[in-house]
């Protein structure tokens, strides 16, 4: 058992804290073998587990009331010996749960705290009361609103001794607000904390700078200050020292008697998102590898280590031969990849580039950067921009010599692209083919990590020259679209270039939806197959494709449709994530909504022809107010429609990778199973590499993949993660948008104005958007954009012009805003608002 599962938190931080020399009032902490002792002295599990069945405050109640009984009389003479020392003077008995904090959310004050506690008597009934506690109704309902096991908690008690406070209060080791790790944050009171915590008194703030002491702001309750500048040196250093000795910033509450400080307790701060900390020095800006692929959830380790490896090899590309374990350009943290930009725009032209690149990706991060850059640590360093100039050599290699034969002939460049990718893939199919017959487990595990490795050290190689020769000349033409659009004075010339977009052929994502289309229009011509899908219950359709009693019909139509793209999914940068192939129910969801769809005009294949058309209109509007131009923006637009379809193809390259990998993988992961090395085949996913290199034999994985899941578990309750962060601990998790007289704003990214109502949508899987309401969601990758043929129009929290999403919505016609930092929390289901995609603006309309 660990000092936690014993003393809980609270105790066993204030004995680390006593045993490293800081001063702490004396205090006993009664185990949490005590409370178990008195839960089963009075069969209490048995009435916890009945009241559990029923709502929160019901349960509560309930469970309380049978907590008031008297201790047995053998545990009454244990807590009598323990607590007998401090009874001379008043104390504090405080809850110490075992439950650790979640991000964004603390189990701080849902136990009972009593202070001024005198006498025997009275100190017992204290701990009893504590133990009760445990289940309150706002206890209850925090741990089942984040998925923690009632049964696995239970409560410790701290007896400390209270001391006669002439100040009090709360320090931060790092700035809650900002996440600045070098600021130390101190609210304070005369007297007794309690009545800080409990926010019956308006307290004296400080922030300080943690490294030099000074004080950088001060805001003062009342005339006199309840510090001195000695008091709040001094609790710098003791933060200082508290933060070192835990390994992370810390929340300490204090108490001042004289110039003695005396912590009482400190937590972790966990609604700090965590650091990369590649071990580089210097100011570091650090942006989310998830908010550019439109995916913000946690990835397995698995996922991490090769994405890690892969990246590196991307480095090979520009003279830099990088190792994944020590590249500090790509580094994780929170579960997550982040990728530096500091040395990019270290020099005014890489300033100038990313200023104008990030609109297009993920434009609230483009005004964060903006306004970084304008900061004396990011200014330009001399001699950085031949650096970048010598990086980007390589590029302009690839690019600029082949440019004009790619633009005369974008088909031609288009197929040359395909042939790269078709053989890529060959080759990779081919060694993982030939692992597969290998007899020997360990043998076939071995076969199929060297072919992962072989792809991870050309993919990115292979794909970025060709895919090179591709897309920049096609940003090219819609840069010089632009020019010539703005050139004709049209006062909608924006929403003209934007419309050009749409329908554009060769985009594998619409091609992929209008396939699942086919085959939702196979079970609408079939009766037994519309017949079970009109209406059906998403479970019973799961669970009838499983078993394989959905109609021939049905069942061929999707089994064809899964061939083809069953290997993407959502989240699916990720190699550890499921893929539609092992979990359909997303994909059967959305063809049920699909059979449900009678309007002709609503069916993606008109949508899609709709937007062909709509595109070639707007090009001629363009056209004909360009005068003698006319000739040159028709040859742009086309050009540019024959080219910008190959924006999917790279990240499609690398899912039908995955897919492949993943299946082999799964595999492996079996035979691990049935050599008793791992408890389910997806294990594999929450080991690295290394780890999964004779894994045959181990027996200590088990421990390493349930501490994983359960951080992943962890991970995945964070309801926000930061765009953009700096080294000093700044964290930015929304840019900075006008929303002209709106109530929200971000980048309108598809053309058109619709009114409607939201539906929050957090997993396309479990989806209950219904056609013509507004989806609203953190981000999307392709696994999403089927929802868009239901949908009326697109509102997410990260993206930009050309990140999947906003590319579907215009091949769709869907108005669509992106970059509206927090729009899943402020928007709710049901409520009605106005969407206008060209100004990038949401209005609400209820009342």
């Amino acid at each position: 058992m660990t000092d936690l599962d014993l003393l809980g938190g609270k105790g066993a931080n204030l004995l680390r804290l006593r045993e490293a020399g800081f001063d702490v009032p004396d205090f006993v902490v009664l185990g949490t073998d005590e409370y178990r002792a008195f839960v089963a002295a009075h069969d209490l599990d048995a009435v916890i587990a009945a009241a559990l069945t029923r709502p929160a405050a019901e349960a509560s109640e309930e469970i309380r009331a049978a907590f008031r009984r008297p201790l047995p009389a053998d545990q009454r003479a244990r807590l009598v010996r323990a607590v007998a020392p401090l009874l001379d003077r008043p104390v504090a008995v405080r809850s110490s749960a075992t439950a650790e904090d979640l991000p964004e959310a603390s189990f701080a004050g849902q136990q009972d705290t009593f202070l001024d506690v005198r006498g025997l008597d009275a100190v017992l009934d204290a701990v009893v009361e504590c133990w009760s506690s445990l289940w309150t109704e706002r206890a209850i309902a925090y741990r089942a609103r984040n998925a923690v096991d009632h049964a696995a908690v239970a409560l410790a008690v701290v007896v400390q001794e209270m001391v006669a406070a002439e100040a009090s209060g709360v320090l931060f080791t790092a700035d809650p607000l900002t996440g600045h790790r070098g600021h130390t944050v101190i609210d304070a009171v005369r007297g007794l904390g309690e009545q800080l915590v409990s926010g019956r008194v308006t307290p004296d703030h400080f922030l300080l700078d943690t490294a030099s002491g000074a004080v950088l702001e001060r805001t003062l309750a009342g005339d006199s200050s309840s510090l001195t500048d000695a008091h709040l040196a001094a609790l710098v250093d003791l933060g200082r020292r508290a933060a070192e000795r835990f390994g992370g910033p810390q929340d300490l509450e204090w108490v001042r008697v004289g110039d003695a400080l005396h912590v009482v307790q400190t937590r972790p701060i966990t609604s700090l998102y965590p650091l990369p900390d590649p071990g580089v020095p210097g100011d570091l800006i650090w942006l989310s590898f998830g908010a550019v692929q439109g995916m913000l959830d946690p990835i397995t380790p698995l996922g991490l280590d090769v994405l890690r490896r892969a990246l590196a090899r991307a480095g090979d590309l520009f003279g830099r031969h990088l190792d994944h374990r020590t590249n500090a350009f790509v580094w994780p943290a929170g579960e997550r990849l982040w990728i530096r930009l500091d040395r990019v725009i270290a020099s005014e032209a890489g300033a100038r580039l990313y200023r104008r690149l990030l609109p297009f990706v993920e434009p609230g991060t483009a005004s964060l950067v903006a306004r970084l850059t304008a900061d004396p640590a990011f200014a330009p360093e001399r001699g950085a921009g031949r650096t970048l100039l010598r990086n980007a050599l390589p590029v302009a290699v690839w690019v600029l010599p082949r440019a004009p034969r790619t633009v005369a002939d974008p088909a031609a460049a288009r197929a040359r692209l395909d042939r790269t990718v078709e053989d890529l893939l060959a080759r990779l199919g081919e060694r993982l083919a030939a692992a597969d017959g290998i007899p020997r487990p360990e043998l076939r595990l071995s076969a199929r990590l060297r072919a992962l490795d072989g792809l991870v050290h050309t993919v990115f190689p292979t794909l970025l020259p060709a895919f090179g020769r591709v897309f920049p000349p096609a940003m090219a033409l819609l840069a010089r679209l632009r020019v010539l659009a703005a050139r004709t004075g049209l006062p909608d010339a924006d929403q003209l270039t934007l419309a050009v977009l749409r329908g554009v052929p060769g985009n594998v994502t619409t091609e992929m939806d209008l396939a699942l289309w086919r085959v939702a229009e196979e079970i609408r011509a079939d009766a037994a197959a519309a017949a079970t899908f009109t209406g059906a219950d998403p479970d019973d359709l799961v669970r009838r494709h499983r078993d394989g009693t959905l109609p021939p019909v049905a069942r061929d139509a999707l089994a064809g449709f899964l061939e083809r793209y069953g290997m993407r999914g959502v989240a699916e940068i990720d190699l550890g994530t499921p893929r539609w192939r092992e979990q359909p129910e997303g994909v059967l969801r959305t063809l049920a909504s699909y059979v449900a769809i009678d309007d002709p005009d609503r069916s993606p294949d008109a949508v899609y022809r709709r937007g062909v058309a709509e595109a070639e209109a707007a090009i001629e509007t363009l056209a004909a107010a360009s005068g003698r131009r006319a000739g040159q923006v028709r040859f742009v637009a086309h050009r540019l429609r024959g080219l910008i379809g190959a924006r999917e193809t790279p990240k499609f390259t690398i899912i039908r990778a995955f897919g492949l990998l993943r299946t082999a993988l799964l595999a492996s992961g079996r035979d691990l199973v049935a050599a008793g090395v791992l408890d389910a085949a997806d294990d594999v996913f929450f080991l690295d590499v290394d780890e999964l290199t004779g894994a045959f034999g181990r027996h200590d994985l088990r421990d390493r993949v349930a501490a994983r899941r359960a951080v992943r578990a962890r991970e995945l309750r964070r309801a926000r993660v930061p765009l953009l962060m700096v080294s000093d601990g700044r964290t930015f998790f929304e840019g900075v948008s006008d929303a002209a007289g709106a109530d929200l704003a971000g980048a309108g990214v598809s053309p058109g104005v619709v009114e409607g109502v939201v539906r929050v949508v957090h997993d396309p899987r479990t989806s209950e958007l219904r056609p013509g309401e507004i989806m609203v969601c953190r981000g999307t990758d392709p696994a999403w954009t089927p929802l868009f043929l239901t949908a009326s129009g697109l509102v997410t929290e990260v993206g930009g012009m050309m990140t999947h999403g906003s590319v579907v919505a215009r091949e769709y016609g869907i108005p669509a805003v992106v970059g509206v930092g927090g729009a899943t929390q402020v928007l709710t289901d049901g409520q009605r608002v106005r969407l206008d995609g060209t100004a990038g603006t949401i209005t609400f309309l209820d009342a």
